[in-house]
């Protein structure tokens, strides 16, 4: 009787343990996931930060040649 109890304490506790590692390795993952996806998501505002500057300078530097072009005309 004692060695069955024995046995079914040792089951609980291994089972426990590997619940607890899996438990452990899906944060880990997640944090992992998480992280690759901020990573990407800066990554691609960043472009688009670059873009829009861009757009943004020719579109000065056009009106203002517009602007120089009609004023000594």
């Amino acid at each position: 009787m004692i060695i069955v109890v024995a046995e079914v304490v040792v089951v609980v506790v291994v089972v426990v343990i590997v619940v607890v590692v899996v438990v452990v390795v899906v944060k880990i993952v997640a944090v992992v996931v998480v992280v690759v996806v901020v990573v990407e998501a800066v990554r691609v505002l960043a472009v688009v930060v670059v873009v829009v500057v861009v757009v943004v300078v020719v579109v000065v530097v056009v009106v203002v040649v517009v602007v120089v072009v009609e004023y000594c005309s």
